[in-house]
């Protein structure tokens, strides 16, 4: 299913907490309550409105998200698709770096997944020293020729592209949100479905088909 991200309104999308797709309620107006002592020591209760201030409320696991000046201030990394989770470990533990700071940084988070993705290339075997040439050799690979086109859309593997790990301080949100797309779209096309393939294969190919399967592929 397509991630949906969570959007400021939108009705339904992909919970930040449980990442089921989901029903959200919202709730505008919001007020809080609070309580002092005045001088002579009595208790007072007295409430406010909350300005530019938006709750949405998952229908699936209850949880709220908190938006301020169409922002998603709660949780921080509600607007983010999850890992693939065929990603191999080390190269989820940048992708889940890099979503918690997403919110307070996006060009932090592009620079970890930059690192994540010069990872990601040498798992699948290139050298990971020049992006470029790995993201071209992963299309000769099987890799759609359209995300060596998109990745160089943002300035990844480009002549401009800066090292993976290093900040980019002309980095914008949208590049760093790009590069979690095109990290699990990799995984997705070059991990997760030759699995999955192969999981059909042993599961459903009897072990007398296999053999010889592999004696006709070795001639």
């Amino acid at each position: 299913m397509k991630h949906i991200t969570p959007t400021l309104k939108l009705s339904s999308f992909h919970c930040p907490h449980c990442e089921v797709m989901a029903v959200q309620t919202w709730s505008y107006d919001i007020s809080c309550r609070y309580q002092f002592n005045q001088a002579d020591g009595r208790l007072v209760t007295t409430a406010y409105q909350l300005k530019n201030t938006f709750i949405a409320k998952c229908a699936h696991c209850q949880e709220v998200s908190i938006w301020i000046n169409q922002k998603m201030t709660y949780p921080l990394t509600g607007n983010i698709e999850a890992a693939n989770p065929d990603l191999p470990e080390n190269i989820k533990y940048d992708y889940n770096e890099a979503k918690n700071i997403f919110n307070i940084s996006p060009r932090g988070s592009a620079a970890l997944l930059r690192l994540a993705l010069q990872k990601l290339c040498i798992h699948l075997g290139e050298k990971g020293k020049n992006i470029n040439d790995d993201i071209e050799n992963l299309v000769k690979k099987g890799l759609p020729k359209s995300m060596q086109q998109a990745l160089d859309s943002v300035r990844v593997i480009g002549n401009n592209a800066v090292h993976p790990g290093v900040i980019d301080l002309n980095d914008k949100v949208e590049i760093a949100y790009a590069l979690f797309g095109f990290i699990n779209v990799i995984c997705e096309v070059l991990i997760s479905q030759p699995k999955k393939i192969q999981e059909y294969y042993d599961t459903n190919i009897p072990e007398n088909i296999r053999q010889v399967i592999n004696e006709r592929d070795k001639k």
